[in-house]
């Protein structure tokens, strides 16, 4: 079962992440209330296409099942045999005679079924070996390929889908598909082989027993096969709503000094609660229809039993019946093994459909749209001037809805450009551009003369450090957290980022330095968080920088700090600047103003403040704000 082995990089996880994504995730969790449950067909076809690798393995294991099945099978014929030998030798010692034919008998049919069962026993150890290897294998396959398929995905999916419904997906729907198929995939192919077989063996023993038999469990199967699929789109909802309840409860436990501060708590419990129910209502159904099968089966079993018993009871006494104790014995035992066979299929059938039901969102998520394929690009840009040129954009998130109507500038390498504007008036938007995270819909940008769209995104990222407003950090060391993804950094090259950064001082009264792990036990405040992450954007040391709201989580002192660094950092730089605090922006060569996605004004601090317009307005109610602040 050899399986070429594939390289995982594992991220490490995040402490916490800065901002709870409401909308995208409030978004994503309506899409999943709303959603319609599809056909299981698709969602086998995809797993069948998945697990093509292991079909081999499947069928020896398959094999086994069968061999093993029609072992026991066979077990209680020989087993009936072995009774009539038994009677006819205390029959022939009450009478006087020989006993050493039957006994001869007895001992040879004991050692064939002791020999039966000891190969049974090793076929279904080997097959329950091989598809516990199988399904773990497939598991681990299919969650690499989900890993891999989170760096193919746009970042408008994210932006889409709540975190906590995608983790779902990777985690309970991926260990539900598992568990369900280790336990239903052998289990059913046996069951059948076992109902074929026993049915066969009754018929060839005696005909009228066996439509007794039949008969008397026929109404077992059609009400089995009705639950079936009744039961079927409560498992659907049940994950469906699982990953919903996931989804909302990763969003506010992010977010929870928020819920206490807005005093919200009975409102987050009342949503939690209502989702709660909707899981345990969807996940009581289907858990008590399937359920009902085994009570079901169960007296039909009994029900057959007893069927069996006062038929073959009745037949035994008719000497012209062909059936004797033996035969009484074998129907007796056939008629357990025939019922049992009904319930492992009943019982598989419901693994089968939670199989199913997270297969669907499984392979949902592996068949979203990737980002274009970047494999036919072969320019690269290794070292950069800085010039960077934007020839009016245009760009929606949404087609019927532009967000960027038309910007244009033209940088030079070493400028220090700032964006300012109302919120919502596309800052944001303008450097998921540039790093390409998204892609324009008309309009260029291009890097030293080189339009990034014939760059790989990777090697856009390789060029530009960014500092976002949401804060990352996860668990490890101070010293993987500021070298990551920068190999070889010296400790001089770490105290020289972490001093301009501010950050030094911090780091020293930390009990291994740079070696001690960060996590959620570390005590730190969102301004020494947001100075890591500046720091680190430090020793990347790219030639284009990005700083989006870099400020916003320190103090005024700090900020004074951090500003004195930037200016340092951004010499030679060119730099891309978001800011509501104005004042961090005074010295920037070009600043735009941006409102509804236009270029309303643009120009160095000084001009714009003489011109007396949008930027000079909202630079001025920084200081009248102040002031009210003050005389109150």
């Amino acid at each position: 079962m050899a399986e070429s082995k594939q390289t995982e990089q594992v991220q490490p996880q995040p402490v916490r992440q800065g901002r709870a994504g409401m909308g995208g995730g409030m978004h994503g969790m309506r899409g999943l209330m709303g959603g319609k449950a599809k056909n299981f067909k698709k969602a086998w076809g995809n797993l069948f296409k998945f697990a093509r690798r292991y079909y081999v393995w499947v069928f020896i294991a398959i094999a086994f099942a069968i061999a093993s099945a029609v072992i026991q099978v066979i077990g209680p014929d020989r087993l009936g045999r072995l009774t009539n030998s038994v009677f006819d030798m205390a029959t022939a010692s009450a009478l006087g005679m020989p006993t050493d034919p039957f006994m001869t008998s007895v001992v040879n049919i004991g050692t064939l079924l002791v020999i039966l069962y000891a190969i049974m026993f090793v076929l279904g150890y080997l097959q329950q070996f091989i598809m516990a290897t199988v399904i773990q294998r497939l598991s681990k396959r299919l969650r690499t390929r989900i890993a891999d398929k989170f760096n193919s995905l746009p970042l408008k999916y994210f932006d889409k889908n709540s975190t906590g419904d995608v983790l779902s997906r990777i985690t309970n729907d991926t260990d539900m598909l598992s568990t369900s198929l280790n336990q239903s995939t052998v289990t059913l192919v046996a069951a059948v082989t076992v109902l074929i077989g026993s049915i066969i063996m009754m018929f060839t023993l005696n005909w009228i027993m066996a439509l007794v038999a039949v008969v008397s469990s026929f109404g077992g199967f059609l009400m089995m096969g009705r639950i079936m699929k009744f039961s079927q789109k409560h498992f659907i909802a049940q994950q469906q709503k699982l990953g919903a309840l996931n989804g909302y409860v990763e969003e506010y436990y992010t977010g929870a000094n928020i819920v206490k501060v807005c005093n919200a708590n009975k409102q987050v419990n009342a949503t939690a609660q209502q989702l709660g129910n909707e899981l345990y209502q969807s996940a009581w159904k289907s858990q008590f229809f399937s359920g009902l099968m085994q009570p079901i089966m169960g007296f039909v079993s009994n029900f057959s039993y007893l069927a069996i018993a006062v038929a073959g009871g009745i037949l035994v006494f008719n000497p012209n019946s062909g059936v004797d104790i033996g035969v009484m014995t074998s129907f007796l035992i056939y008629v357990r093994i025939f019922t049992q066979p009904m319930s492992q299929i009943a019982q598989a059938m419901t693994n089968l459909q939670s199989a199913a039901a997270a297969s669907e969102r499984v392979f949902d998520l592996l068949e979203e749209k990737e980002m274009e394929d970047e494999s036919a690009i072969t320019k690269t840009l290794e070292t950069v001037k800085g010039n960077v040129k934007l020839d009016n954009i245009k760009f929606g998130y949404d087609p019927d809805r532009l967000i960027i109507k038309g910007f244009s500038a033209d940088i030079k390498a070493g400028s220090k450009v700032a964006i300012v504007g109302p919120t919502g008036a596309g800052k944001t938007t303008i450097v998921n551009l540039l790093m390409k995270f998204y892609k324009t819909d008309s309009g260029d940008i291009s890097i030293d003369g080189v339009p990034i769209n014939e760059l790989k995104r990777d090697n856009v990222h390789r060029l530009f450090s960014m500092v976002l407003q949401d804060t990352w950090l996860f668990e490890g060391t101070v010293r993987e957290n500021l070298a990551y993804n920068v190999p070889d950094v010296t400790n001089d090259q770490l105290d020289a980022a972490c001093s301009a950064a501010g950050i030094d001082h911090f780091i020293k009264t930390l009990p291994q330095g740079y070696d001690t792990v960060l996590n959620e036990q570390a005590s730190m405040s969102n301004g020494q968080k947001q100075l890591l992450t500046i720091a680190r954007a430090m020793i990347k040391n790219s030639s284009l920088l990005i700083l989006d709201e870099a400020t916003s989580s320190v103090d005024t002192r700090t900020e004074v700090l951090i500003q004195n660094a930037m200016d340092n950092l951004t010499k030679g730089r060119t730099s891309f600047v978001i800011a509501h605090r104005l004042s961090t922006i005074k010295n920037a060569d070009i600043i735009f103003y941006l409102k509804d996605g236009d270029v309303v004004e643009s120009g160095s601090h000084n001009q714009l403040i003489a011109k007396k317009g949008f930027y000079a307005d909202l630079y001025n109610s920084q200081f009248t704000l102040a002031n009210a602040e003050v005389t109150a």
